[in-house]
């Protein structure tokens, strides 16, 4: 009897271990360090804008810098929030044999803008912030917070999974792909920015 009752809690240890497995070292500073460089990068590049230029439009169909600001501060709440919606389910590891791609493949193919995707309506910019600076304040203060969350989080990212149309994520490359994600709008931005006419400075 005492034996059966060891083998019980030793089970139900290694099953709490499972459910509640923090992310490594390695992991936490890999998505820390692309969160703040990402965001570094984009605010480099929009930094000192005039509003003519923040409201350039290369073409009808394109965004401005300004929307793509916007569309960052709108993705930036919903993917996190995604990737949180992901805890509610109960951990299963014997999913990971279902994720699509490595961390390193994810992060490079989110950041690549040779295959153009259409964003979902929810995330198209509305001007939802006022402004272009309430934007990319909102983008700002919720990094940071996702950056505080990914250094002290203990939450088990590797085994709860998120669904995308391209298919299965688990909920810490939900976090990689948001800053990918941002990366590759400040190379759209870049992009923006490098069309012939794009208003000079000081016109």
């Amino acid at each position: 009897m005492k034996s059966k009752t060891s083998l019980l809690v030793a089970i139900a240890f290694i099953t709490m271990s499972f459910n509640n497995a923090a992310l490594t070292d390695a992991e936490r500073k890999f998505a820390s360090d692309l969160l703040q460089q990402t965001q570094e990068n984009l605010v480099k590049k929009v930094s000192g804008l005039s509003a003519e230029q923040l409201n350039f439009k290369p073409d009808t169909n394109s965004w401005s810098v300004a929307e793509c600001v916007e569309h960052l501060a709108i993705a930036e709440n919903n993917l996190f929030g995604f990737s949180q919606a992901a805890l509610k389910e109960p951990a299963d590891p014997s999913k990971r044999k279902d994720l699509i791609m490595s961390d390193e493949v994810l992060v490079s193919k989110i950041s690549d803008r040779s295959s153009k995707v259409n964003t979902s309506e929810s995330l198209k910019p509305s001007g939802k912030f006022g402004t272009y600076e309430a934007a990319l304040n909102e983008f700002k203060a919720k990094r940071a917070s996702n950056i505080g969350y990914i250094k002290t989080t203990t939450d088990d990212l590797r085994n709860h999974y998120n669904d995308f149309p391209f298919g299965k994520l688990d909920a810490y490359q939900t976090i990689l792909l948001m800053a990918s994600h941002s990366k590759r709008h400040a190379d759209q931005i870049e992009e923006i920015m490098n069309h012939p006419n794009f208003p000079k400075k000081g016109k």
